[in-house]
């Protein structure tokens, strides 16, 4: 399946990549917003793909800002399709469930649906897609979504400012991508998008708990798939700050007892590995699954790298001084046995492990994949943070 998506350096942009990767399609065709905007260049890049994904947009500056930045993307992706000798077998629009509610960002949305449904005839199926408010991982305070803002005010030790009590219809921006991109369910993400609703002074509350359990090393109670989802969103803003958290130890004539884990509402699975001195272990990432390494005896190195990005964070870590590092969701990760014994780490995860559903994916932390092949051939793109040319204001559905 060969994609092509506009809008890729956003937070919603972002996922489709995670996504893709997981579930093992070719790296994606990334226009960025000067490829958009000359239809030659554009045409070219979009031509023979299988899917393409419109996610750019603007939902923020003055009236006539949303409006051009909207409407005029779109324009700019029917000049494409018209001059395309072979255009996408499908075309989806990230739209947003506020279009045409008379504000210049929901009538914009709405004109620029109606700008691409138009220019369906040249050959491309079209599908409108309404998105409610999206909510995940590594989104932008104060920017992508209320959520995002209340985690970064949390993660820094703040306690959110609560103005109002609307009620929000809040959906996993994975969820939203399995949509977009027509994936079956089966797996961590629902292309149902089912929602949680929620009033803004609830989620607050329900988010200050989850930062109050987890800072003290706990974990939260994690009983629905939107529970395990909202703290997986807090911590993309631990992350790496809060880490290693410090155990303590007993110690008495007998020997030693360290708590590693304490999970509120309990379940989960423990198991343990040993690792002979200059193995590695991993180089896989999760969707969705809480992931918690302790190394109880030796010497190791734990890296993980954020899918789509090059930085690589390390933790050396040991037997002598136990801490635990928890792994966040769509981060590569690996741990190295740096010792001259055996390694013996202590893993914990919330859910049963389930080989049909393993929700682990292959991805290299130290040695990044394939890259994008930018449209002058030489690599960019995925591995890398956005470029500025590729931060596209990010598609910020029902906001």
């Amino acid at each position: 399946m060969k994609v092509a998506l506009t809008g890729a350096g956003g937070f919603l942009g972002w996922h489709v990549r995670v996504l893709l990767r997981a579930v093992g399609w070719p790296e994606p065709t990334v226009l960025t917003r000067t490829e958009l905007a000359d239809p030659a260049v554009a045409a070219d890049r979009i031509a023979g793909t299988d899917l393409l994904l419109h996610l750019a947009g603007v939902n923020r500056g003055s009236p006539a800002g949303v409006v051009a930045g909207n409407v005029g993307s779109a324009q700019s992706l029917v000049d494409a399709l018209q001059r395309c000798p072979n255009p996408p077998k499908r075309v989806v629009f990230a739209n947003s469930v506020q279009a045409g509610n008379a504000t210049p960002y929901g009538d914009s949305k709405a004109a620029a649906a109606s700008t691409l449904a138009a220019s369906a005839g040249v050959g491309y199926d079209f599908d409108d897609v309404l998105l409610p408010n999206l909510y995940g991982e590594h989104g932008r305070p104060f920017y992508n979504s209320v959520v995002a803002t209340f985690c970064r005010i949390l993660a820094d030790g703040g306690r959110p400012d609560v103005r109002g009590d609307q009620e929000l219809e809040l959906v996993h921006v994975q969820d939203a991508v399995a949509r977009l991109v027509g994936l079956d369910a089966g797996h961590t993400w629902d292309p149902t998008m089912p929602a949680v609703r929620i009033d803004v002074p609830r989620l607050a509350e329900w988010l200050t708990d989850l930062s109050i359990v987890y800072r003290s090393g706990e974990f939260p109670s994690l009983s629905d798939r939107h529970a395990v989802r909202m703290f997986n969103t807090y911590r993309s803003h631990c992350f790496p700050e809060h880490m290693p958290l410090p155990l303590t130890g007993r110690t008495d004539g007998r020997g030693s007892l360290t708590e590693v884990v304490r999970a509120q509402g309990g379940g989960g699975q423990f198991f343990m590995s040993t690792t002979r001195p200059g193995i590695t272990r991993g180089d896989h990432f999760h969707l969705a699954k809480v992931e918690r390494f302790a190394v109880v005896r030796g010497a190791a190195e734990i890296r993980l790298r954020r899918v789509g990005y090059q930085e690589v964070v390390r933790f050396p870590v040991s037997g002598e001084s136990p801490v635990v590092v928890d792994m966040p969701t769509m981060w590569a990760h690996e741990i190295t046995n740096t010792g001259t014994e055996e390694l013996l780490t202590l893993f914990w995860t919330n859910d049963l492990f389930d080989p049909g559903r393993p929700d682990t994916y292959p991805e290299r932390v130290c040695q990044p994949p394939a890259r994008t092949t930018g449209s002058d051939g030489t690599p960019g793109g995925c591995d890398h943070a956005p470029t500025a040319d590729q931060q596209d204001p990010p598609e910020e559905a029902g906001q």
